[in-house]
């Protein structure tokens, strides 16, 4: 038996998550992650490239917290996007793995995704800090960067969401009895 509340948990998880997904994939694609100031000219860099007025250049080094935190944000999209179909399939009742419970799934994918874009922002965060702080004194993050924690915040209120939908469902005497 499925209740309103739960349908509501749920479909605050998919909206959370899915406003989530759509700002980690643009976090991760764009090129504004910090903004600084070099030779008089604004410059700004992303995890991918860094941009010059006219021109953007890929990121040609290996260095190890931006491959890390690129891993990170691709970790996180991927567990995201899977909470999603797997939250949408829990909403529509699709049952095609009976004893499997797809809320319960959905809100741990979520917290994963938590996880990984908050291990990715620390990362970056502390790198960034540490280096640019020391070195340089007219630089700082972007939107890019927001969108990222923007989307810790979304990412952990989608698990909990489901999370709290799967605890309606397993102990269905207990938000029958409200």
């Amino acid at each position: 038996m499925f209740s309103f509340r739960m349908y509501s948990f749920m479909g605050g998880g998919l909206f959370c998550a899915g406003i989530s997904n759509i700002l980690l994939v643009v976090s991760t694609a764009t090129d504004y992650w910090m903004q600084y100031r070099h030779s008089n000219n604004y410059m700004h860099q992303g995890l991918w490239r860094y941009c010059m007025p006219g021109k953007c250049m890929y990121h040609t080094d290996s260095i190890a917290y931006w491959d890390a935190t690129r891993a990170f944000m691709i970790l996180s999209i991927l567990a995201c996007f899977f909470g999603l179909c797997i939250g949408v399939m829990a909403f529509i009742h699709y049952s095609s793995f009976d004893g499997f419970d797809k809320t319960f799934a959905s809100g741990i994918l979520f917290f994963m995704s938590c996880f990984f874009v908050l291990l990715a922002m620390a990362v970056y965060t502390g790198v960034t800090v540490n280096y640019y702080g020391k070195r340089y004194g007219n630089w700082r993050f972007s939107w890019s960067y927001i969108m990222g924690w923007v989307s810790v915040v979304l990412t952990f209120f989608s698990g909990i969401f489901y999370m709290c939908a799967y605890r309606m469902h397993e102990c269905p005497h207990h938000s029958s009895s409200r």
